[in-house]
């Protein structure tokens, strides 16, 4: 094929450039143009035609570089494709290629142009998936459509593969599973919301915007479903929960309370079917029920309930103050000792700062009844024997009374009594010193026993007792010292009169003596009269001693030694009265 068209070439040189050259020889020979000028111009054309020539093999080689870049290129980015399509061989792709270099990018070029619109569409794919995934991801990330505006999607061209794809894709499910998933908790968290603020009596809407402004239907937004605003959607729903269980628990207790109250202020069914709806509110059938948690339900409640404890409040007051007065008339019975006042103002107190309740206070007040009713039941016989003795006490000091009467035996009304009692008097008193010692052992007894000390009326029965005692002792002295005095005066008396009938100096005179003034002297008579233990003497007016105590007043019970001491000195008194009779 080359030396046809060199030989074409050649052909038509020789045609063209001989019939031309001819033609100027023709023309020079006409002109008459010498050797020289016409050889200078052939070496001219010469030239300019070599220049031509390689101008025009110049282009050709570029031409041919040309190709073969192109074809190097084609062949590279054939190879790019493959490798970033993932693809390792087309159908149409020339093993081997043969042939010049058009030929050879001819067949290169379909294959070529397949694979870059191959590439095209798996562009396309994977901006549309990595666009969805930013935007699903933006959505689950809480970024609002008027925020900032997503970044423009960046497609690796290096790897566009299959199997990237199919990474991506299922990336986008899982993202959309992720949004649909938590679609789903938002809406229960607004329905557990919406139902639970129908049940508390809240409103929704509100909780709901503050939560966020999203998620409210009016709003027009598309919701808010970020880990954010999850996490307060469940602490709202938590705290929901939680304020239902304590209203349910508050209420139970309220109305548990009703019912004590009710039950124990005997109400009437009228009045209780005011706040049936309280009991009927904590069961498991109800509790759903909108409003039926309501607040203002539970202030209601908690306003009869706190009206039901005043009620009872007074009429445990009533009650407290019965037993109260119960607890004190076991104790004066008894003469133990009442708890004082202080001790139940303290109780109230307490009751009032909710430290003590009724109940309790019933409970310790029944059992400080019951522990009183026990102490009174161990003291009961000590406590006999002491009535006994403190009747005896007063037996015995009205016995002294009566045996410083001196018209104890006139014929008198009455007097027959008097004589029947001073003889029961007189055995009472004697059995006296066998029962203070009875009921000093028993009382040492119940003491050993119950590790306390027995006290009557806020005082040591035993000191009581010893004291008792002691006095008697004292008054058994006393009683002797001044019989002692009694017999001592009597003789003094009878000497006296003795010593005044010896200086008698006649019987005129003796007559002027025996005659009696106030009835005190008999005539010639100087005698004792029997069945008495009264000396007849001319001393008779002169204070005198009967059974130990002088006439200034009746015989009393010494209390104490102050009391001996005043008796010890009326005694001083009247022994020092007879002193200027002595001879």
């Amino acid at each position: 094929m080359g030396s046809l068209q060199a030989t074409r070439s050649a052909a038509m040189l020789e045609t063209s450039c001989g019939y031309l050259l001819q033609e100027l020889q023709m023309i020079w020979d006409e002109v008459g143009e010498d050797e020289f000028e016409r050889e200078k111009v052939l070496v001219d054309l010469e030239h300019e035609c070599l220049q031509v020539y390689r101008r025009k093999v110049d282009n050709a080689n570029m031409s041919r570089a040309r190709l073969h870049q192109e074809l190097a290129d084609s062949e590279a980015q054939f190879t790019h494709l493959l490798l970033s399509l993932d693809e390792r061989s087309l159908p149409t792709r020339p093993e081997k290629m043969a042939g010049t270099l058009k030929e050879q990018l001819g067949a290169i070029a379909p294959a070529l142009q397949k694979l870059q619109i191959k590439k095209a569409e798996r562009m396309k794919q994977f901006e549309t998936i990595q666009s969805e995934i930013q935007k699903i991801s933006a959505e689950i990330a809480g970024q609002s459509e008027y925020e900032d505006v997503l970044p423009h999607v960046i497609v690796n061209e290096n790897d566009l593969s299959l199997k990237r794809l199919e990474e991506y894709q299922m990336e986008l499910q899982r993202l959309h599973a992720d949004k649909s998933d938590r679609l789903e908790r938002v809406k229960n968290y607004i329905s557990k919301i919406q139902n639970l603020s129908a049940t508390l009596g809240m409103d929704s809407s509100m909780i709901i915007t503050k939560v966020h402004p999203s998620l409210n239907e009016l709003s027009g937004l598309s919701k808010n479903m970020s880990d954010r605003v999850l996490v307060k959607l469940d602490s709202t729903v938590k705290s929901l929960e939680e304020e239902k269980h304590s209203r349910i628990e508050k209420l139970h207790n309220l109305g548990n309370s009703l019912k004590n109250l009710w039950d124990l202020l005997d109400t009437p069914y009228i009045d209780r079917q005011l706040f049936s709806h309280i009991s009927s509110s904590t069961t498991l059938e109800n509790i759903s029920t909108p409003g039926s948690l309501a607040i203002k339900m539970i202030e209601q409640a908690e306003d009869e309930v706190e009206r039901l404890d005043q009620v009872k409040a007074s009429k445990m007051k009533e009650l407290l103050v019965k037993k109260q007065s119960e607890l004190e008339n076991i104790c004066r019975r008894s003469h133990m000792e009442v708890p004082p006042l202080s001790e139940m103002d303290h109780i109230v107190n307490s009751i009032k700062r909710g430290e003590m309740d009724y109940a309790d206070l019933l409970n310790n007040m029944d059992e400080q009844i019951a522990k009183a009713g026990d102490e009174a039941l161990s003291r009961k016989t000590i406590m006999e024997k002491v009535e006994k003795w403190a009747l005896a006490r007063d037996e015995e000091r009205w016995l002294e009374e009566y045996n410083m009467d001196d018209n104890r035996y006139s014929v008198s009304r009455g007097a027959h009594k008097n004589l029947k009692r001073a003889e029961r008097a007189r055995v009472m008193v004697n059995k006296m010193p066998a029962l203070v010692d009875s009921l000093i052992a028993k009382t040492k007894s119940w003491e050993e026993e119950r590790k306390k000390v027995f006290l009557y009326d806020k005082v040591p029965l035993l000191a009581l007792m010893e004291e008792y005692n002691m006095s008697r002792r004292e008054k058994e002295e006393e009683k002797q010292r001044l019989q002692r005095e009694k017999k001592l005066l009597q003789t003094k008396a009878v000497v006296l009169h003795e010593r005044a009938m010896l200086t008698r100096p006649t019987t005129s005179a003796r007559g002027r003596l025996d005659q009696s003034h106030d009835g005190e002297f008999k005539k010639g008579s100087t005698w004792i009269q029997q069945g008495t233990n009264n000396v007849r003497s001319p001393f008779q007016n002169l204070p005198c001693v009967k059974d130990g105590w002088g006439s200034q007043g009746p015989k009393r019970f010494p209390r104490s030694r102050l009391d001996r001491h005043l008796r010890e000195d009326q005694a001083s008194t009247v022994s020092t009265s007879f002193s200027p009779i002595s001879p």
